[in-house]
């Protein structure tokens, strides 16, 4: 068994552990796997392992790895997620690559998206990220700017509004932890009265993966545990 299938089994145990201990059924959280900076062999192993959605930080990277994939696996059935910051300059090659995007925290960068979004393509996957420890150095939208910007997203054709993501600031205690992933749980509910087709919170990395589970996270974004630290 090769260390990446080997970890994958870790992760989705843990994912299991932290669900039941909360009540929640495993099959309710998502693992994508953060690929950023991992070479394509390592892609491979983690596929051949039974991984099928892969997260991308760098948009031009992104793009190589799912043409190289495109034609050398065709029939693997990948997901790819952009989960890094977006530029708008950087949006086309999104639209036209990616099946979600977890980054979108302003109109100008959605409404691009959506009109470079190939229209045989179906409906771009977006979620709201939301700055939910207001740091200043983080991307994200403030709480209170949730409700306009979702209602704008879900006027727009060829965008599919599917939830929110968060990057807490780091914390060791799964108290504080638990606490802001709640917080996230809560703006995630109250939105999805208004959009029922709202499904996806993507909250928790290696570091705070259980406690975001516990707060409902339905997707986790894991990079270290399964292909070690980067380079």
């Amino acid at each position: 068994m090769s260390t990446i299938e080997q970890n994958l089994q870790d992760v989705r145990a843990q994912i299991t552990t932290a669900a039941c201990n909360c009540g929640r059924s495993p099959e309710e959280v998502t693992l994508l796997a953060v690929s950023k900076t991992k070479p394509v062999t390592a892609i491979e192993e983690a596929i051949a392992a039974g991984q099928y959605a892969f997260g991308e930080n760098y948009v031009q990277e992104g793009v190589d790895k799912i043409h190289y994939f495109a034609d050398n696996a065709p029939t693997a059935n990948l997901e790819w997620h952009f989960i890094g910051p977006l530029q708008s300059n950087k949006s086309r090659l999104v639209a036209e690559n990616f099946a979600w995007c977890h980054t979108v925290d302003r109109l100008k960068v959605a409404q691009r998206l959506s009109a470079q979004r190939p229209p045989d393509m179906p409906a771009l996957n977006v979620l709201i990220q939301v700055n939910i420890s207001d740091e200043q150095s983080k991307s994200g939208i403030a709480l209170a700017e949730l409700p306009a910007l979702a209602a704008s997203i879900n006027e727009l054709p060829n965008l599919h509004l599917r939830g929110l993501m968060a990057i807490p600031a780091p914390e060791t205690d799964y108290q504080r932890q638990l606490a802001v992933f709640e917080q996230m749980n809560q703006a995630f509910l109250t939105l999805k009265t208004s959009y029922p087709q709202m499904d996806t919170l993507s909250m928790g990395m290696t570091d705070d993966m259980a406690a975001a589970i516990a707060a409902g996270s339905t997707l986790v974004r894991i990079g270290t545990a399964i292909f070690g630290s980067r380079a």
